[in-house]
């Protein structure tokens, strides 16, 4: 029995009719209509597989101590029931794919919700990747359920890997953005549309009276910039072309995915439904 199309095979099985102690000299077999000698009752079904065809054939068998003998064939084509692997191995996997693309609609700082999402992905698909394997016989080559489920898992566990890029570049950038900070010179305007704007040099004493007094030097201006530009983040203003380019191309890896991760996966079931339907 091959099983390289596991669960979409078809598999021939024979029986033997032959007689035991008569040779051809003395007994010959065959059948009278053919095919038609054969009938099949509707009403009988197996639990696994679906009687496709059937077909008889006549020949000689022989043996070296009794001479030959007749013997009669019937082969059946056996096509296996696929509804119940859908429904208990193909469904949860591809679920368990889709589940794991909610990831990239969350926000890349919800490290408690990404994470554990990604875990449990991975740990559901292991487990049914090992149920399928107790279930069925110890082979030396791939079955076509194994592959489904071995790249629905390279697709869980790649979700996974492109939060933790996600993840690393945001610390990146976050460094990049902290140094350019403290490298910022005092002189520099801070602008937001629709809110005032201000110079460094136009700040003094006396028109900062919540900050108090400012020595001449620019010490108190530093400080007042980085407050600024703090209080910018937190209003969702970006004040500088390289933060607002940079924080694309971080939030790129997320949008990419979700398009990319869909895309490629509905290609594979294409062509996998393609070649073992």
């Amino acid at each position: 029995m091959d099983l390289s199309r596991f669960p979409l095979d078809t598999q021939t099985c024979s029986l033997e009719i032959e007689s035991y102690a008569y040779t051809d000299d003395d007994l010959m077999l065959y059948w009278k209509k053919g095919n038609r000698s054969l009938n099949t009752d509707e009403k009988i079904s197996l639990s696994q597989f679906l009687i496709q065809e059937f077909h008889t054939t006549t020949k000689l068998a022989f043996y070296s101590s009794t001479g030959w003998y007749n013997r009669l064939y019937i082969n059946f084509t056996l096509r296996r029931h696929v509804f119940f692997f859908l429904l208990q191995t193909y469904f949860p996997a591809t679920l368990m794919v889709m589940l794991s693309w909610v990831s990239f609609w969350i926000d890349r700082r919800a490290v408690p919700a990404r994470v554990p999402l990604g875990i449990t992905t991975v740990l559901t698909m292991s487990t049914i990747i090992t149920g399928v394997n107790a279930s069925m016989p110890r082979v030396s080559y791939i079955k076509a359920v194994d592959i489904y489920l071995w790249v629905s898992f390279v697709f869980v566990f790649l979700s996974v890997i492109e939060y933790a890029a996600v993840n690393y570049l945001s610390t990146l950038q976050e460094r990049k953005e902290r140094a350019l900070r403290e490298r910022m010179p005092c002189t520099c305007g801070l602008a937001h549309p629709g809110t005032m704007s201000a110079s460094y040099s136009e700040v003094d004493a006396n028109t900062t009276g919540n900050y108090g007094s400012m020595p001449r030097n620019g010490v108190k201006r530093e400080r007042m910039l980085v407050e600024l530009m703090e209080n910018d983040q937190i209003t969702g203003h970006v004040s500088s072309g390289t933060y607002s380019s940079a924080a694309i191309d971080t939030h790129a890896i997320d949008k990419y995915s979700r398009i990319m991760f869909p895309g490629a996966y509905i290609l594979f079931n294409f062509i996998y439904w393609s070649i073992y339907s």
